[in-house]
């Protein structure tokens, strides 16, 4: 069986599809879905790839991989996204959780071997989860519609505008032989496919409210640091 550990920034994934679970259905389609009409469509080619590719792909990704090398492999990867954490936090002003970023950063990659084990976990040192659509969030900035990305999935104006951002301090840039650094970009895709294959059981109706749903309460979660509306 495959390890339940923490998977970095794989958890805040998950949490797309298991957000429902926790918080109130409240998510209005007229006013957070105008571009329905659009968004849809676009869902539906995402799954059909999804479904005949991402899927299939990392089924025998986990079907192969033992527990420990596929925990390691997320764990290098979350590894590499602290420094987008700490980048977030500072500019949030969360001094301490900054803090904690460059702990996690300087303790893993050392002692946990490039992030291979996550040792700061086990030093108490609990992995945030920042991205610059967040930051955008607790500048104020309105998250504005839901929008479906082609093949990045759920969004919305603020976060997609906070994704381009967040490419400015990715690794992938930084590998100048292609064949290398399609393959690190194909791990990393499939790898995170592949802690979803539980979660998305507890997907349920229409398949494409579900996940809006999750995903708007998922980010209100995270932009206000877990303090959510009850009226949401």
């Amino acid at each position: 069986m495959h390890s339940t550990a923490a998977k970095g920034r794989r958890q805040a994934v998950a949490l797309l599809l298991s957000g429902l679970a926790m918080l109130p259905l409240a998510v209005q389609a007229s006013e957070d879905d105008p571009w329905e009409a659009v968004n849809r469509p676009i869902f539906v080619f995402n799954d059909t790839v999804d479904t005949y590719a991402l899927k299939p792909l990392a089924r025998g990704y986990q079907a192969v991989t033992p527990a420990f090398l596929e925990e390691g492999v997320s764990n290098v990867f979350a590894n590499l996204g602290e420094v987008g954490n700490l980048g977030n936090n500072l500019l949030q002003g969360k001094l301490h959780d900054a803090g904690v970023d460059t702990a996690r950063l300087l303790i893993n990659s050392t002692v946990g071997v490039l992030g291979f084990f996550d040792v700061a976990r086990h030093a108490g040192l609990a992995r945030n989860d920042e991205d610059f659509g967040q930051t955008l969030g607790a500048w104020g900035v309105p998250r504005g519609p839901y929008v479906m990305l082609p093949l990045l999935g759920p969004s919305t104006v603020r976060d997609a505008a906070g994704r381009g951002v967040d490419t400015l301090h990715s690794f992938y840039p930084l590998m100048e032989h292609i064949p290398t650094r399609n393959s690190v970009r194909t791990l990393d895709v499939v790898d995170t496919r592949a802690q979803l294959l539980s979660a998305e059981r507890v997907i349920t109706g229409d398949k494409y409210v579900f996940l809006r749903n999750a995903y708007l309460q998922m980010r209100e979660f995270k932009v206000n640091d877990g303090q959510v509306e009850d009226d949401f």
